[in-house]
């Protein structure tokens, strides 16, 4: 799934495009995306202003991605590196971009389950990359630091998109299950003990999301969930303080230093 460097520049901000385009439609059509949110409700139905509030900032640095993206130059040994695994994430983004987009003509023409297969081809292609794709990152290289930040953001609204999209398609009006409410519970700590500051950070606004959402849906399970966002909390602050997840790689340095001696 890979692309060529002059193939990533278009190709992620024409997704970005697409996508953001595909926001605006759903916001100022008629209905929008909040009326179909408040005419289908389900036990992981969030807080529909917790979703707003995640994607404005998370645009900006989606452009700082892109920006660096298109100011890196291939022919120094240094940016090429960077470059290199900005590339490799490209592909992704521009899956999530379409899918996210697309999602939001079946959603808001309440298409639910249709609009179920995007989101579920979003979340499960973003965490794959961020597990078994992604690099650790550097903290000496911003390129880094902004892949890090954009794909796992990406697959951090993707968890409640899924859980989202998925309740209010095929279990709509429905109270949580005992079983449900453990699986929850156990799903997400589970990924919060395999998730950084940034992905694991996504996963507690997901449960305040979702907390905050259901206090005026079935209290009991608002609570509940609020209890899972303290956990959830708890494990990623441990385990991050105990096995600190980023390293400072001296070899961009490094290789700045010989092209100064180069140079010289």
């Amino acid at each position: 799934m890979g692309v060529s460097l002059s193939t990533a520049r278009y190709l992620a901000p024409a997704s970005f495009i697409y996508d953001f385009a595909a926001q605006q439609y759903g916001m100022f059509s008629s209905p929008n995306m909040k009326d179909i949110h408040d005419a289908n409700l389900s036990f992981f139905s969030p807080q529909p202003f917790f979703i707003a509030g995640f994607f404005f900032p998370q645009q900006f640095f989606q452009l700082a991605w892109m920006y660096r993206l298109w100011k890196l130059n291939p022919s120094n040994p240094k940016e090429k590196k960077e470059l290199d695994e900005m590339v490799r994430f490209v592909p992704y983004y521009a899956l999530g971009n379409v899918c996210i987009g697309t999602w939001m003509f079946f959603w808001n023409s309440s298409n639910l389950k249709v609009a179920d297969i995007f989101v579920v081809v979003n979340t499960v292609a973003q965490l794959f990359y961020v597990f078994t794709q992604l690099e650790p990152m550097n903290t000496k290289s911003w390129s880094s630091i902004l892949t890090h930040v954009v794909s796992k953001t990406f697959a951090g609204i993707g968890v409640l998109d899924i859980l989202h999209n998925t309740s209010v398609a095929f279990y709509k009006n429905q109270l949580p299950s005992k079983p449900l409410k453990v699986a929850t519970g156990l799903g997400f700590g589970l990924l919060s003990a395999c998730s950084d500051w940034i992905l694991g950070g996504c996963l507690v606004y997901d449960l305040i999301a979702l907390s905050v959402g259901q206090a005026s849906y079935e209290q009991d399970w608002s609570r509940v969930l609020g209890g899972f966002a303290l956990g959830s909390a708890a494990i990623v602050g441990l385990k991050n303080y105990l096995r600190p997840p980023y390293v400072k790689n001296n070899d961009y340095a490094l290789t700045a230093q010989d092209d100064v001696d180069d140079r010289v």
